[in-house]
């Protein structure tokens, strides 16, 4: 996984419900996904947009959860944005 372009967020000590996540992965040797770098750097002012995701993502819906992230996945590919 490359570099992020604020490398002091990724090398912060992570905090808060992704801390022990990302511990774990370094410790496996495992890449760590960038936005949980960004979510554990301030979770005051990520958590709930982590709430958020997960609720719309996973939560009750019509649309199984594999359909709402291939709807992501092609939205995102459409705006140019590598998912």
């Amino acid at each position: 996984m490359h570099a992020m372009f604020l490398p002091g967020v990724e090398r912060a000590a992570p905090k808060g419900a992704y801390g022990a996540p990302i511990e774990a992965m370094r410790q496996a040797g495992l890449p760590v996904p960038q936005i949980m770098h960004l979510f554990a750097f301030k979770p005051d002012r990520t958590d709930h947009l982590s709430l958020f995701t997960q609720g719309v993502m996973r939560g009750p819906s019509p649309l199984s959860p594999g359909l709402r992230e291939l709807i992501a996945a092609f939205t995102s590919r459409q705006n140019h944005c590598l998912f």
